[in-house]
């Protein structure tokens, strides 16, 4: 019996020897089997030299490109721009993966992902031939144009579009973000990551991922050897703020006033203006909010090329007023509307002032006793941030949405929000993040207006189920 039994574990044995996988090599964080590698090394080999050499180029994409990346980042010496398109062709069906990841909008032109395999092989015979550092130059220029473009989109008002772009080119964006990958030195190409950063800041601030662009900006300004532009100076001001850090933020602020003042740079004075403001409202100091609101329309011109737009600090005051003076409140809604569609022509739609207008107009109508009203507008309001991506404005536009429930009767609805809410904030903020003075105010009403009924099991029930549905279902729903 006792042989049996070995025998028995001994054919077990050798079945999990001959399960094992095949050796593999971790590449970029993935593990690939060597056979793999070994099959992509076959492939280059039966290449011609043009093939070959684009096949090396085209490994320093982090992600998927495009055609006109190609150009940008891969022609030069022997493969000139007027005759990469055919090499490209050549290449694609031996080395290359199509990738369908082209937004609404978008020219329907082919792009491509290169194989973990290929890419390695790619690599390694680039840096043999010594021209690593050169193509990687190219590739930090044509990710700042990039950023630039995806900035001037938002601008003018294209801000999903800007969005979608910044977000599918951003495994490149990072690769050029971190100044240690440079083929120079940190320090000489801290800059380049600096204005890579700073161009992204409306998908740091207003697209939620605020815990990433502060993570990535400072490790920038930590390896740039000359002062930080003022501009520089002002986003690391503002994550800090929407970190929930503004004792963080006021020494930025100085600093950034001071280099804006140095560099003459006028545009960056108003951005301060309307960030003091931020930082006021974040406070609960309404009327300090409503004077550096007012100072920074007074300080930006017609058009700004860079950073928050005049909608977004008329809704600022307006935000600042709408619990003291409703009246002030609505008239500063209408300039921005005023503003708005003045400048349609030349900036389009400004979707993240708009979602925090839905707040004050939410706010206004709760103060006429207008509930139903209230709660259309906190829930469309809702349903803007999320579409953006924000997690700040999305729970506090669900917070204000479950004060209203709750004043209704609708007490599982609020229950359900604020279990979402709660989930929201603890999976991307840190455990030191602190909510604006307005939310805070806005979460208390709607737990003023639960009142016992917090302790109820079934309401308690509630709150967990919302916490595992979340705000994209509940923003549907409640």
């Amino acid at each position: 019996m006792s042989q049996e039994k070995g025998g028995e574990a001994t054919r077990g044995l050798e079945y999990m020897w001959a399960a094992e996988p095949p050796e593999t090599e971790r590449l970029w964080g993935e593990h690939v089997g060597l056979e793999h590698v070994a099959a992509a090394e076959q492939g280059y080999e039966g290449c011609g030299p043009a093939e070959q050499l684009l096949w090396e180029r085209l490994s320093v994409f982090e992600g998927a490109f495009g055609r006109e990346a190609v150009r940008e980042v891969c022609a030069s010496g022997a493969l000139p721009a007027g005759e990469i398109q055919a090499v490209l062709d050549r290449l694609a069906p031996l080395a290359l993966l199509p990738v369908d990841d082209l937004f609404d909008g978008e020219d329907g032109l082919p792009r491509y992902w290169m194989p973990h395999p290929m890419r390695a092989v790619g690599a390694r015979r680039l840096t043999a031939r010594g021209d690593r550092w050169a193509v990687l130059l190219h590739h930090r220029r044509w990710c700042v144009k990039v950023a630039r473009r995806a900035a001037d989109w938002w601008q003018r008002g294209r801000q999903l579009d800007a969005r979608d772009l910044a977000l599918r080119e951003l495994p490149d964006l990072a690769a050029a973000m971190d100044p240690t990958t440079a083929p120079l030195s940190p320090s000489a190409e801290a800059e380049t990551s600096v204005e890579i950063a700073v161009a992204l800041w409306f998908l740091w601030v207003s697209c939620g991922r605020i815990a990433e662009g502060r993570s990535r900006l400072r490790h920038a300004l930590s390896l740039h050897a000359g002062p930080p532009s003022a501009r520089a100076l002002w986003l690391a001001a503002f994550l800090e703020l929407e970190s929930g850090r503004p004792e963080d933020a006021d020494p930025l602020l100085a600093q950034a006033w001071a280099a804006a003042v140095r560099d003459g740079d006028e545009h960056c004075l108003s951005l301060l203006a309307h960030l003091r403001g931020s930082t006021a409202l974040y406070q609960g100091r309404t009327r300090a909010a409503a004077a550096e609101f007012r100072e920074a329309l007074a300080l930006m011109e017609e058009h700004p090329e860079f950073g928050p737009s005049r909608q977004a600090c008329w809704v600022g005051l307006a935000l600042s007023l709408c619990r003291s003076d409703p009246e002030g409140a609505q008239e500063a809604l209408d300039e921005a509307d005023t503003d708005r569609e003045s400048r349609r022509a030349w900036v389009g739609r400004d979707l993240c002032a708009e979602a925090w207008a839905y707040h004050v107009r939410a706010e206004l109508g709760a103060w006429d006793g207008d509930r139903g009203r209230a709660a259309e507008y906190a829930r469309r309001a809702l349903r803007e941030h999320l579409r953006l991506g924000s997690a700040v404005g999305a729970a506090c536009a669900a917070e204000l949405l479950a004060q209203m429930r709750a004043m209704d009767g609708q007490h599982d609805a609020a229950a359900h929000l604020l279990g979402a809410v709660d989930l929201l904030r603890t999976s991307v903020f840190d455990s030191s993040y602190r909510p604006s003075e307005y939310c805070v105010a806005t979460r208390a009403r709607g737990e003023e207006a639960l009142g016992a009924l917090l302790a109820d099991p079934e309401l308690r029930s509630a709150y967990e189920e919302g916490a595992r549905r979340g705000l994209f279902a509940l923003s549907c729903e409640v």
